[in-house]
């Protein structure tokens, strides 16, 4: 059977679209969903790990991988042509993430506020809220053809206010309220925000340079239990992987207006030094 009749078939398998998908917490959810038969679209902007994903994939299911970045308007289109072609997406994972933008050589990985130069959070929002939705949108279709679902990576920077992590934090709350809307929006489809955690990824190292990630939960160990939302068709909301792995989330995850006023003050004893959500 070639891969146009594979499209066509009745049974075909389900297409996810995986942004962010050659390293980290995006490779580790492409793996997991290639080992359950999806039929996969992949993009990252690394065009040479990007290739590397797609040939570890390639031996398990069908891939489609397209380099580029995820705030460029064509690369969206095309990415939405890819998973229209084989036969509509089903899942859209908007992983993909950036601490903040563009940085110059040698500035702080994680600037204040007060010195975050613009152009480099504007890109930070590009990349982390705006290009989500643009392609959200793009995929909408699809996914309402499918009842599909739509899974955003989000942070407990979005929701506790740690210093230095204003402009990613900010970010993403921006993209879990955008989550949230269009859960009431597309009633249809399941949408979830995910605060993955603390990873050992390249993302975190970068935060954090110099500190030891060992004890951090690997990507490979978080996916499966990103995954089991769209096994039981969860509810629409907000989630963190450390209440998914105790089996008990709350129905509808976690607001910021479920948060206690300590737990929102900065420098109060529930707020921990280093958030999650790395990749």
């Amino acid at each position: 059977m070639n891969a146009a009749q594979r499209t066509t078939a009745p049974h075909a398998a389900p297409v996810a679209l995986v942004t962010g998908a050659s390293r980290g917490l995006g490779l580790a959810l492409a793996h997991a969903l290639a080992a359950d038969g999806w039929r996969l679209v992949i993009t990252a902007r690394g065009a040479a790990a990007l290739a590397a994903a797609e040939a570890d994939l390639a031996a398990v299911t069908e891939v489609v991988a397209l380099p580029g970045t995820v705030v460029d308007d064509d690369h969206r289109a095309h990415l939405a042509e890819a998973a229209e072609r084989l036969g509509g997406v089903s899942l859209l994972v908007n992983n993909a993430g950036t601490l903040n933008g563009a940085p110059a050589s040698g500035s702080e990985p994680l600037p204040r506020l007060a010195d975050f130069p613009l152009p480099d959070l504007l890109e930070t929002f590009e990349v982390n809220a705006l290009a989500p939705i643009a392609l959200t949108q793009l995929v909408l279709p699809q996914l309402r053809g499918h009842a599909g679902a739509v899974l955003n990576i989000s942070s407990d920077a979005a929701v506790v206010p740690y210093a230095g992590w204003g402009g990613y934090g900010a970010s993403k709350a921006a993209l879990d309220h955008a989550t949230a809307v269009l859960a009431r929006e597309e009633p249809e489809l399941r949408v979830w925000a995910v605060d993955p955690g603390s990873m050992r990824t390249t993302m975190l190292q970068e935060a954090e340079p110099g500190e030891d990630l060992s004890g951090e939960s690997l990507p490979e160990e978080v996916a499966p239990l990103l995954l089991g939302l769209l096994r039981d068709r969860t509810p629409s909301g907000r989630y963190r992987a450390e209440d998914l792995a105790a089996g008990a989330p709350a129905a509808e995850g976690l607001t910021v207006g479920e948060l206690t006023a300590e737990e929102l003050t900065v420098g109060g004893p529930a707020v921990p030094t280093v958030p999650g959500g790395g990749r």
